[in-house]
């Protein structure tokens, strides 16, 4: 029997997380509310938007707001580059807003309720549920997934996120120079120390930007400058900047409380190593939502105690963190970054334990083309 309450869920972000989460719960039969500050889902995006395979098979997202991308080009410092692939793998980049706000409808459409232009003032227990500063409202159970510096955190006195990566980014349209079968990365110890810079051809413009570590100035001037002879961004158009923190400290200590969990980046639900985080929000989203329904509707086991059993602790990636944060000199890179050892680690941290089976790219993408004419024209005959 649900107790005396406004609603069994309160979200607070309509970001990755908070939207995956609404959607699955309301799926479950929660009554949902979701409270995000912006005017709507899209609106002043923070990041990139680049999804990985395993992101894509944890949600299925609409074919136009993506761009599929197989091949990742990694360039030294002198802009010598190594092409990398798998056959089986993919990146999409994607029209992040558009993203975003296809989640919200699907929130929507599976009834949670989303109250935009609404920011979270703070909260407090009370009774069996958790009533929101300044509006009356009450929940059942709370979740946070408002971003790298939480304010619902803050309020329970929760861990927070305190290693940080900076990220710029412009978007372009009309980058016709950018190839558009490759995830252009670039490492760069005296432009990105710490992280890489990076061109990603998306579905209607280009995005380019880089990340550094803590404690150095971002200076996406001096890329774009360094790397116009391979893009020609005067001949493109400047359509949007933006700026954002990157969590890079791994899971926040607590990330929970009674009837208040953290998903997403304000769990610090983000790879140390990569800044990966959309797979990881899409993939605990879900279960934290599963886990709020099964407690809430069935006396399951508090979702708290289960997902810190099941989260990710980042051990290793948190070494190899602290070890990027000792910028290797650029001489080093230029001189190791085509050897086979630097490939195959190359190799590995962006396609895992995929291999190329001794596929050339070229041959590769000869045989994705063949495969494409022969649905096109399966369809066509249909």
């Amino acid at each position: 029997m649900r107790s005396q309450t406004d609603y069994d869920l309160i979200i607070v972000g309509a970001s990755f997380s908070g939207l995956v989460a609404a959607r699955t719960a309301a799926m479950r039969g929660l009554k949902v509310l979701v409270l995000e500050a912006k005017p709507d889902a899209g609106a002043r995006v923070h990041t990139t938007g680049i999804l990985v395979k395993e992101a894509a098979e944890e949600i299925d997202v609409p074919h136009h707001v993506t761009r599929k991308v197989h091949g990742v080009r990694l360039y030294a410092p002198n802009h010598s580059f190594t092409d990398l692939f798998a056959p089986g793998y993919f990146f999409l980049t994607t029209d992040t807003a558009a993203l975003l706000r296809w989640l919200a409808h699907e929130a929507e459409r599976a009834g949670a309720n989303i109250l935009f232009n609404t920011r979270f003032e703070g909260a407090e227990h009370i009774g069996a549920g958790i009533a929101l500063s300044g509006s009356g409202l009450t929940g059942r159970y709370l979740i946070g997934a408002d971003g790298g510096r939480s304010r619902v955190g803050k309020a329970f006195n929760l861990g927070r996120n305190t290693r940080f990566l900076l990220g710029l980014e412009h978007e372009y349209t009309g980058l016709d120079a950018v190839d558009p079968r490759f995830l252009h990365c670039f490492a760069d110890s005296k432009l990105a120390p710490g992280y890489i810079g990076w061109v990603a051809p998306g579905p209607c413009i280009t995005q380019v930007g880089l990340a550094v570590k803590a404690g150095v100035r971002a200076d996406l001037s001096a890329f774009t400058d360094a790397t116009d002879h391979l893009f020609k961004y005067k001949q493109g158009t400047l359509s949007e900047r933006r700026s954002g923190r990157i969590p890079c400290g791994g899971i926040v200590s607590p990330f929970a409380s009674e009837r208040v969990l953290l998903i997403g980046d304000a769990a610090g639900l983000v790879s140390p190593m990569s800044g990966g985080g959309i797979r990881l929000a899409f993939r605990f989203a879900k279960r934290a939502a599963h886990l709020v329904a099964d407690h809430l509707e069935h006396l399951g086991p508090a979702p708290e105690a289960v997902m810190s059993r099941e989260l990710p602790r980042f051990r290793l990636k948190g070494l190899l963190r602290h070890a990027l944060n000792f910028a290797p000199p650029n001489l080093l890179i230029n001189a190791c970054l085509g050897t086979p050892p630097a490939r195959a680690i190359a190799q590995r941290l962006y396609f895992h334990k995929r291999g190329t089976t001794n596929v050339s790219f070229t041959e590769f993408e000869a045989r994705l083309s063949g495969i494409s004419r022969t649905s096109e024209a399966m369809r066509a005959a249909r």
